[in-house]
């Protein structure tokens, strides 16, 4: 069997089931004394591309997709550790740029690791603090669901060869936390995220894509792009975030448009 067979969630069910790896349900580890740890890696040519977006946008960009898990645990960051990896005919200036991008997220570099490699790898660890991690799987029938903010940008900036920079929802995350039954951040795609939570939670989970806040230039078919990184959560009431759907006895995901079922893509690595 393939990773390509399986995907992403095959694997980790399949390690699961093995024992070999344990709380990955969540955005980020959640670790004794409300320690919160996560990671995501960059890989040039799968994750982006240098002809597309500059060494400092590529920095905040690191920075932030692993600022969007402490935020969907609903935590405070405290610090982040880099391994940069680059051929080793790479510009100086460029490097530097990149960890000023990192920078203007506003958590402090403390440490990390450099190697050479035959293509540039960015890989950032974020450590924060939280309380209350709702996590994925307490979502419950009767639950309204919410986004913190508008979806697509990610996808249209895509369609024109090019990155958004992503935002950063650690207000809306600790705020969400104090009374969200789930929360995770979109990072592959609305349809995907919702199943996870859907999946976990045991419960289904229906959307209204004509209630979804779409960012300026973005079409539907965007919200199966991923890597929005607004936050999405299933919650007792809305309390001011967009309502775009709700919980029910059952299982998986439904997507209405003009009141008709559709169905949209997401990102799933290995396929």
């Amino acid at each position: 069997m393939l990773l390509s067979d399986i995907g992403e969630l095959g694997l980790l069910r399949e390690l699961e089931r093995l024992g070999l790896v344990s709380g990955v349900e969540h955005d980020a580890a959640v670790l004794p004394g409300g320690l919160i740890v996560t990671q995501d890696a960059l890989v040039e040519g799968v994750h982006f591309r240098l002809d597309w977006i500059s060494w400092r946008d590529l920095g905040f960009r690191a920075a932030a997709v692993n600022l969007s898990d402490l935020a969907a645990s609903g935590a405070f960051p405290e610090a982040l550790v880099v391994t940069f990896a680059a051929p080793a005919d790479t510009e100086l200036d460029g490097v530097v740029e990149l960890y000023e991008g990192i920078a203007e997220a506003g958590t402090p570099v403390v440490g990390g690791d450099t190697t050479r490699a035959e293509s540039l790898i960015l890989s950032i660890t974020a450590i924060g603090r939280s309380e209350c991690v709702p996590g994925r799987a307490g979502a419950q029938a009767g639950d309204t669901v919410v986004v913190t903010g508008p979806l697509g940008a990610a996808g249209a900036a895509f369609r024109r060869g090019a990155y958004v920079r992503p935002p950063i929802r650690l207000q809306e995350g600790r705020r969400l936390a104090t009374s969200a039954h789930a929360l995770m951040d979109i990072s592959d795609g609305l349809a995907v995220d919702a199943a996870r939570i859907a999946e976990r939670s045991g419960v289904r989970i229906e959307i209204d894509l004509d209630r979804v806040p779409l960012a300026q230039g973005a079409e539907l078919a965007d919200l199966g792009f991923g890597e929005d990184y607004e936050l999405l959560a299933a919650v007792p009431e809305a309390g001011g975030f967009h309502e775009i759907g709700r919980c029910l006895e059952g299982s998986g995901v439904g997507l209405l448009h003009d009141g008709a079922k559709i169905e949209l893509g997401g990102w799933q690595h290995f396929r």
